[in-house]
């Protein structure tokens, strides 16, 4: 098992949204660690350098940003290159397919019992949410259901609702399994 998890964010909710999952899923002995950057431009400028000053032996790192407007497999494939550029081409890369509430829109009832709304869980039933990836801004939509939303209110509250078996967002399908997977390498 790898000693300590670095993960790279764009953003204060991933980290929120992070530390939710992780608390179900890591075993003991595992250390997080959260670089949290601010914004998307900000943690590509900085990702090589911050990698390479990184001094603890045993360290996995995660990069994970939003996709937003760009083209997911060009995003991936330019972080890539700057964690091979680092001198750690093992590190992991994931994309939150258009924005992280992607991963909330896949799992209406989460949203509707971690704000108290059951009725939003009927979200869940319609066709423009059968596959929150290609939501064109799922924290619109949230915004929309739930007028007061905050991303990182709404990150610390969904989190803990949230079931992978039934949320339809591929892209959290694929950063759950692979958080799993790193739990028992």
């Amino acid at each position: 098992m790898t000693g300590h998890l670095v993960f790279l964010l764009e953003e204060p909710s991933a980290k929120d949204f992070l530390e939710g999952i992780l608390s179900g899923i890591l075993p003991g002995g595992t250390t997080v660690h959260f670089l949290v950057f601010e914004g998307k431009q900000d943690l590509e400028k900085q990702l090589v350098r911050r990698i390479k000053g990184w001094l603890l032996p045993n360290s996995q790192f995660i990069v994970m940003r939003d996709q937003d407007s760009g083209e997911c497999t060009v995003i991936k494939q330019r972080l890539q290159s700057l964690c091979t550029l680092a001198g750690r081409p093992e590190t992991v890369v994931r994309i939150a397919c258009r924005e992280l509430e992607a991963f909330f829109t896949g799992d209406w009832q989460a949203v509707a019992q971690a704000f108290d709304k059951p009725n939003l869980a009927a979200n869940d039933r319609k066709a423009k949410f059968r596959n929150p990836d290609v939501l064109g801004s799922p924290s619109q939509e949230l915004r929309r259901a739930i007028p007061h939303y905050q991303k990182r209110d709404g990150a610390r509250r969904i989190t803990a609702y949230l079931v992978p078996d039934r949320n339809r967002s591929n892209s959290f399908r694929v950063l759950f399994q692979t958080l799993c997977g790193l739990s028992r390498a």
